[in-house]
């Protein structure tokens, strides 16, 4: 990856404003019910309170996305989890409309894409969207290079410029070298990699993921989370992330909804939802994270007392408590937590311990 920042491909920079915070995705009372008169669910209060059992019993219905609101931020990486059968793959299908949805809005860079006509619909998916699923559907008969270049093909880019934008993007996911290789020839982190290429190469607004790297052996599993991480500080795409994996949404999310049942449960940052579940049901999933690698010291900080000497070492609010460690407990007095030039609060030995400890006894 190259340090110089002029003559940079278009499709490498991200299209957004970094001083525009206009949500590119907004998701306003989002249902998706299966079965017979799946309409009349959402516009009913009594059926809406039923559980996913008693509307089964009741109707005949499954909502799989019941009522879900969010926005998602430019150059955001926002994940949705949850495990089978909590309707996060449904939702991300009704983001894009491979499944419509019963109910709801789906607000794209201000338009509602529930009221797209299909010609619309083609042209937001061929150059606003990308996808990345579990199953790469590579064309076994094309190249690597012709794999990726195959949505430039389908818009109508002329042959050299297509094969050109494809080389800089295959170079971009690490398989220069590979460009004349078949999928067949490829282990099954390569055939990801051209997924990822295929989907990058049309300069989309924004990347959706669905369990893309569910199939990979865990070591492999690994380098494609850390390649998305590169991926993503190099051309800075917005990305929403389906994943089972609590992990692999730590790793990757800016912030992560928590689905259970079709419903929201908890949407925020990932020291949020270690820091502070919203219920039960987050507080489990959430139990076995090391806390130290994922709380900050704003959430660990005591206020400063009148008696405190504050000459210790300046660390700031977001740093994760792993990180503050080693600092604090080797400076003689308490660490300062300073924002801005001001002073939050202070962190000393009995706080970094007792998150050691936490660790340790599992909390």
């Amino acid at each position: 990856m190259t340090t110089a920042q002029t003559e940079v491909p278009h499709w490498r920079r991200t299209s957004q404003n970094p001083e525009d915070r206009t949500p590119v995705i907004s998701v306003r009372r989002l249902w998706k019910v299966f079965g017979p008169k799946a309409e009349q669910v959402p516009q009913s209060e009594e059926l809406c309170g039923l559980s996913r059992r008693e509307l089964m019993d009741r109707t005949g219905c499954t909502a799989a996305v019941r009522d879900v609101d969010f926005e998602v931020s430019p150059g955001e990486v926002f994940v949705v989890m949850g495990l089978s059968g909590s309707g996060k793959s449904t939702l991300v299908r009704c983001l894009t409309r491979l499944i419509e949805p019963t109910s709801g809005e789906v607000v794209f860079e201000g338009e509602d894409i529930r009221g797209a006509d299909a010609r619309r619909l083609r042209e937001l998916r061929r150059r606003k969207f990308s996808m990345v699923f579990q199953h790469f559907g590579l064309l076994p008969h094309r190249k690597v290079v012709e794999n990726v270049a195959f949505g430039l093909e389908i818009r109508g880019m002329g042959r050299g410029e297509r094969m050109r934008r494809a080389r800089e993007v295959v170079e971009l996911v690490g398989l220069a070298g590979y460009e004349n290789s078949y999928p067949d020839q490829l282990s099954g982190g390569m055939q990801q990699r051209v997924g990822l290429a295929r989907a990058l190469a049309g300069d989309p607004e924004v990347l959706f993921f669905d369990e893309p790297f569910s199939a990979l052996d865990p070591l492999i599993r690994r380098d494609m989370q850390n390649e998305v991480i590169r991926l993503h500080h190099e051309v800075g795409k917005t990305m929403v992330f389906i994943t089972h994996d609590l992990s692999e949404a730590l790793k990757l999310g800016d912030r992560i909804l928590i689905m259970r049942d079709g419903k929201m449960v908890q949407c925020g940052t990932g020291d949020e939802l270690v820091g502070a579940p919203a219920d039960d049901y987050v507080r489990d999933f959430v139990q076995d994270v090391p806390r130290g690698d994922v709380l900050t010291l704003r959430w660990i900080m005591r206020p400063a007392q009148d008696d405190d000497a504050l000459d210790g070492p300046e660390l700031g609010p977001d740093v994760v408590v792993r990180e503050a460690t080693r600092a604090v407990l080797a400076a003689e007095k308490p660490a300062k937590v300073v924002e801005n030039g001001k002073l939050l609060g202070i962190v000393g030995d009995e706080e970094i311990l007792a998150v050691v400890a936490g660790q340790q006894g599992g909390a």
